[in-house]
């Protein structure tokens, strides 16, 4: 079902169907390209960097344009493959409007684990260290992990669904870092949307 439903549009509209999408590979490669500049690396930390040690306003103003600052310790082409092929598929299927809420409240999720993370400690399975509060944390991995666990919900599959939860859980037992567990964050806000949407539905 999902398959049909992405084939259909891209043959009749071809990349006509994906302008959000099309922007939001723009954006990070923009933004890739300034904080390269001498001048520029300020200009996007300020923007767009955000930290769980920032005040929660700073950092709630920041995690919008959050989601498009590439990692700096990560390939940006990646980053740019997730929102092309993730995103190209949400637009389609869930509309644009959707899509970005259901990429927002991942990314916030994450955002917000963050800060009761360090609060807990290291100690307990949810806890991080308190060095955590000071690692910069950008990029749209946990709104690709969201929308693509909304997406195996929302067309029935599950396997794809289940696969991408899977992944992220062996992530944190592999990697016990702030982004794994970010990504854990994210999946559980989706599913809270997906019941509360199954409801409305119901």
């Amino acid at each position: 079902l999902l398959y049909v439903t992405v084939r259909e549009p891209l043959l009749k509209r071809r990349w006509r169907v994906l302008p959000m999408t099309l922007g939001a590979v723009l954006l990070p490669a923009l933004v890739q390209v300034v904080q390269n500049q001498s001048w520029g690396y300020r200009v996007v930390q300020d923007l767009g960097a955000v930290r769980a040690e920032d005040p929660l306003w700073l950092a709630l103003l920041r995690t919008p344009l959050s989601l498009f600052v590439p990692a700096l310790d990560l390939p940006v082409w990646g980053a740019l493959a997730q929102i092309l092929f993730v995103f190209g598929i949400a637009e389609i299927c869930l509309g644009r409007w959707r899509t970005l809420v259901i990429a927002y409240a991942a990314t916030l999720a994450g955002t917000l684990y963050a800060r009761l993370g360090i609060a807990l400690g290291p100690d307990g399975p949810l806890g991080l260290p308190a060095a955590d509060a000071r690692i910069v944390d950008t990029g749209p991995s946990a709104a690709v992990v969201g929308l693509a666990v909304f997406l195996g919900w929302r067309y029935r599959a599950y396997v794809t669904a289940g696969a991408v939860i899977v992944a992220m859980a062996v992530e944190v037992l592999l990697k016990n870092n702030l982004a794994g567990k970010e990504h854990l964050a994210a999946i559980g806000a989706v599913l809270v949307l997906c019941v509360a949407a199954e409801q409305v539905r119901g």
